[in-house]
């Protein structure tokens, strides 16, 4: 039998050392289904949602250095893909999307399923997005959409009609107008200019309070930046996407920055005199310090996020580890350790009230428990992923990740629904390490319940079946809650806010999942010590308090106060436990 185009498209894969294909079938990619019936690989992984699919492909490719590959058919599917695809494109994730069109013989004639997908895709896939109109153009489109992807960080997107699907695949000629194509990628370790680093050098080594910053474009410099902090006697904040970047347990580490940051990270912002900041365009400047009162200096490997966030005085355009290597041998360590020594007392303090808070009284369980409980037992290697929303909250405040740890979310399209898609690709990356997903009930209820089915479809592949769902059920769109009362002052307002009551343990258990419900505080550590230990994946149904505030890291008690002051009209009694509870906290993280 002839090579069909599609058997080529599998085949060409399969040389890019691609495994798997995040998807959902469609008769707009019935050419590419069919090849996979005779195809030796990549794997088909089957979603419940286009969507899904493409988050899956997102998670693949954060927790490897390979790009995620997603497939969808014409239409709809395509449509489909779009959430994904701009999650992919917010956080800088390498992802191609193959996606089927309508004949080429009824484009323009206003077709079923026919959509302009180059104007769909042109913003999404704004890097590279072409259609394969004749079987020649193929290697090269497929090729150039992967490198594009992988060297641009970037998702790409590769459209193919579903006739051209089903043609003899032709290779192109050594003529005229034809586009010869090579396999191929290594990636550049780029160097900064020696003049800037000695710039650099000079305005750190004039500063006394040197503050960093990262994100997840530091990743690979963790030993040069655990140097350079030591060097110097800086501190670190970590932007969302760059928590597992450096060690919770480092002193010196003062966790997360931003709305959902730390009290630790908001003093070393206000307080420091220089400011390096490398792989993060941590987008908040309130959370940096005031104009004018820091020098700075910003590396980052893509010069189009160069100077963005803050009016930085020096700007290296460079890879992480690379530039810091440069840098490193022309500052002068910083005896006086004063700073220093402030800084790791603001630390402690956070982790000692963080546990503190953890264990407030709430009815019926404090949401930052679920996670102080996991953070204490955090297991070596393991892969955490939250949804947007409160769940987002806790996991950049309550979780303490270790050297071994990776995580990430939705950073900076901060959708939901991304939790349970995420942890899927990330056990099809790493079918040998534990997985933990913390999301809401409403983002269960968007999509989350649906992909547990995926789950038990493959869950007894996984080497180490560990797939933890930790759900924090209190029947409230909590974030949108939370964010009404403080930035509107408005109450509650019921009719969107509240959740249809689901059994989220129950309906694990009804497709072969494992299914704990905890109704206590004190339940929570048998729960996850069980869950951890389970033979399958597993749902931890928790029934959590809506009304824990997320307190911002530079509130004041006046401004908590405002914030809840609607929140137990009617009912004193209730606010008086939670009210003693969060402002004895609060007031402990003052110095």
């Amino acid at each position: 039998m002839a090579t069909t185009v599609g058997d080529y498209v599998l085949e060409r894969l399969r040389e890019w050392d691609v495994e798997n294909v995040f998807g959902y079938p469609g008769d707009g990619i019935n050419g590419l289904l069919a090849a996979w019936t005779r195809a030796d690989g990549p794997r088909f992984i089957q979603a419940r949602h286009e969507e899904m699919s493409a988050f899956q492909a997102v998670g693949y490719a954060k927790f490897t250095r390979k790009v995620g590959v997603c497939v969808a058919t014409s239409g709809p599917g395509a449509i489909h893909l779009l959430n994904g695809l701009y999650d992919a494109k917010l956080d800088h994730v390498p992802v191609v999307a193959i996606v089927g069109q309508t004949n080429r013989s009824a484009m323009g004639g206003s077709y079923q399923q026919e959509v302009d997908l180059h104007s769909l895709f042109k913003d999404v896939a704004s890097e590279f997005v072409e259609t394969v109109n004749v079987p020649e153009q193929l290697p090269n489109v497929l090729d150039r959409a992967i490198r594009t992807a992988l060297s641009r960080s970037a998702p790409t997107a590769v459209i193919i009609p579903a006739d051209v699907q089903e043609l003899e695949y032709t290779p192109p000629e050594h003529a005229f107008k034809m586009v010869p194509s090579s396999l191929g990628f290594a990636r550049a370790i780029q160097q900064p200019d020696a003049d800037a680093v000695r710039r650099a050098a000079e305005l750190i080594n004039a500063g006394e309070r040197v503050a960093v910053l990262v994100g997840q474009g530091a990743r690979g410099a963790r030993r040069e930046i655990e140097e350079l902090a030591e060097l110097l006697g800086a501190g670190v904040a970590k932007a969302l996407l760059g928590k597992d970047v450096l060690s919770d347990h480092l002193p010196y580490v003062t966790g997360s920055i931003g709305l959902l940051g730390t009290r630790p990270s908001w003093e070393l912002m206000t307080g420091c005199d220089t400011l390096l900041t490398i792989g993060s365009s941590f987008p908040y400047s309130q959370f940096l310090p005031e104009f004018g009162q820091a020098k700075a200096v910003q590396i980052d490997a893509d010069a189009s996020m160069i100077g963005l966030r803050y009016p930085y005085d020096v700007n290296l355009v460079g890879d992480a580890a690379a530039t810091l290597r440069a840098l490193i041998p022309l500052l002068n360590r910083k005896e006086d350790r004063s700073w220093r020594s402030g800084i790791e007392e603001g630390v402690e303090r956070w982790w000692n009230v963080m546990a503190g808070a953890a264990h407030v009284e709430a009815d019926p369980v404090n949401p930052q428990r679920l996670f102080h409980e996991f953070s204490e037992r955090l297991p070596d290697d393991c892969i955490v992923v939250a949804d947007s929303g409160s769940a987002a909250d806790w996991y950049a405040r309550q979780l303490r990740f270790t050297d071994s740890t990776r995580g990430s979310l939705s950073g900076t399209l901060a959708t939901m629904g991304s939790a349970v898609p995420y942890g899927i690709g990330a056990k099809f990356a790493h079918p040998g390490q534990p997985v933990v997903a913390f999301s809401g009930d409403g983002a269960m209820q968007m999509n989350g319940l649906a992909e547990l089915i995926t789950i038990k479809r493959y869950w007894e592949e996984w080497s180490d079946p560990r797939l933890v769902i930790a759900v924090l059920h209190n029947n409230d769109l909590n974030q949108v809650t939370w964010e009404m009362r403080s930035m509107q002052g408005a109450p509650k307002f019921t009719d969107s806010q509240t959740l249809p009551e689901v059994d989220y343990a129950g309906f694990a258990r009804s497709v072969g999942l494992t299914g704990i419900a905890v109704r206590k505080p004190d339940e929570l550590p048998a729960a996850w010590d069980n869950a951890l230990a389970a033979d399958r994946p597993t749902v931890l149904d928790v029934y959590c308090d809506p009304d824990v505030p997320p307190i911002p890291p530079h509130a004041s008690w006046d401004q908590i106060s405002k914030m809840t002051e609607s929140l137990w009209k009617g009912d004193e009694d209730r606010w008086g436990v939670l009210k003693e509870g969060v402002k004895t906290k609060l007031q402990e993280l003052r110095p």
